[in-house]
């Protein structure tokens, strides 16, 4: 006989005859749905991400919410700022629109919302420029690609912090300088200066806030290359100088929104373009070079190398046994093995190197400005961080790492490659290709190279040559 008390799921008392036996062991609807949905919130991809990351996204959404609160309960209202903020989400929901028809691509993505984000920032009070991409990024989870629901609200907490500090940064040095909001009430160079370095604050903070989330999905990122690429800083400071021509614009005049929209669509469309260009590019696993890519921009650099008779070297790298890899590991292993190499091959080799994926587990490197000998030591230094590098394969910490070799050919450019008929690219990859089987027939991992004199030695601890 059970003593009387409240039950967890229940929450009434439990009382003798009260409920036939049977429903007495039915929990109620609603602690039915607590335990569903408490299961939802466990299967959410977000606790897959690392502790620190989790903690991360966190604090900037937990900062998000309270600046967003804050604003609104200081803000002023009124009619104007009402329809100013109705008509450039209006633009902003037709940038989605546009964004729709091609698509919107895994990973990092360049989109032009600034241009419609900078003027909410500059024209209104903050709290419009914080509320702003909850709607964009609503609309673009509905209408354009669904992705893990955390990765859209951390972006649209990112992307309302780095407004909000840009609003933050103008109101407060216009207020300095007796800017009354809403109109060029200074020196116009003056107020296009602040704007400009509103945006900046923009630029910034945004990517201080999102560079961690990046670096955490792909380790093998570099920095300089995401933020301070040639492309990419050309992309942004149009989108920069757009942005605030728009807003110059439409403190002149709200009329300039209606002349605006077909400007941005234009810039869109270029920047999509230049995205997708950079993807055909592209080989999608590694990020390296496709194989198409890497002939046709290694054909010019030997081409050039044979017209100002300066070195250069080509190398070709295979992964011993992968097969066997994707056989006992599975193919998802295979990958990693290809991504890891990938890694490492960004690591040793100089920015105007050419680094491709050639084939299946085949990796192509041209190397200008390089010596037999000094593509020689490269290539060892390459087979022997690979050799050394444990690969997890799994999420179980537990697991033992995947350890693989790679055999690699090295074919140097000399005279008896100048034969002026157009195929120097052509007979560099048949040598490396030559030594990379001997490579491979002398017991894998080693490096073989072959120049114009026709020899070709071993290294990994394993001495020989061959006539070519």
């Amino acid at each position: 006989m059970r003593g009387k008390g409240l039950s967890a799921c229940e929450g009434r008392p439990s009382q003798r005859h009260s409920l036939p036996a049977p429903e007495e062991s039915v929990p109620p609807v609603a602690c039915k749905l607590l335990h569903a949905r408490l299961r939802a919130v466990r299967a959410w991809p977000l606790w897959e991400l690392p502790r620190w990351l989790v903690a991360f996204i966190c604090t900037v959404c937990a900062v998000y919410a309270a600046a967003v609160g804050l604003a609104a309960a200081t803000a002023r209202y009124s009619l104007h700022d009402g329809l100013l903020f109705g008509a450039l989400l209006l633009c902003i929901a037709a940038t989605v629109e546009l964004t729709k028809r091609s698509g919107e691509n895994a990973g990092v993505i360049k989109d032009v919302y600034a241009v419609w984000g900078l003027p909410l920032a500059i024209l209104l009070p903050p709290v419009y420029a914080l509320l702003a991409p909850i709607v964009q990024f609503t609309l673009t989870q509905w209408r354009i690609r669904r992705i893990p629901l955390h990765r859209r609200v951390f972006s649209a907490a990112a992307v309302g912090i780095s407004f909000g500090a840009a609003s933050l940064t103008f109101h407060l040095v216009a207020r300095d300088l007796g800017h009354a909001v809403g109109g060029v009430g200074i020196h116009s160079s003056v107020w296009l200066i602040v704007v400009a370095g509103a945006a900046t604050v923009q630029w910034a903070v945004n990517a201080m806030l999102v560079l961690p989330a990046i670096k955490a999905s792909d380790p093998a990122l570099r920095v300089r290359d995401m933020l301070l690429a040639r492309e990419k800083v050309q992309n942004d400071v149009v989108e920069l100088c757009v942005a605030v021509l728009v807003v110059l614009g439409m403190a002149i005049s709200p009329l300039t929104i209606v002349f605006a929209l077909p400007f941005v669509t234009l810039l869109q469309r270029s920047v999509r373009h230049t995205q997708l260009l950079n993807a055909s590019r592209v080989d999608s696993k590694t990020g390296l070079l496709n194989a198409g890519t890497w002939e046709r921009e290694a054909a010019s650099e030997v081409a050039r190398a044979v017209r100002t008779r300066t070195p250069l070297a080509l190398v070709v790298i295979d992964v011993d046994h992968f097969k066997q890899v994707n056989d006992l590991h599975g193919h998802l292993a295979g990958d990693k093995a290809l991504r890891a190499i990938a890694h490492t091959l960004r690591i040793f080799l100089r920015e105007y190197d050419l680094a491709g994926r050639f084939g299946g587990e085949e990796f192509a490197l041209l190397l200008p400005q390089t010596s037999a000998a000094d593509a020689r030591q490269i290539a060892e230094r390459l087979r022997g961080h690979i050799a050394a590098t444990p690969i997890s394969v799994t999420d179980d910490p537990g697991a033992d790492p995947l350890q693989v070799t790679v055999s690699i050919g090295v074919a140097a450019l000399g005279v008896s490659w100048d034969r002026g008929t157009g195929s120097q690219l052509t007979d560099l990859l048949a040598g490396a290709d030559n030594a990379l089987y001997r490579a491979k027939n002398a017991g894998r991992n080693q490096v073989w190279m072959v120049t114009d004199t026709g020899t070709a030695g071993a290294t990994s601890g394993q001495q020989g040559s061959l006539t070519s």
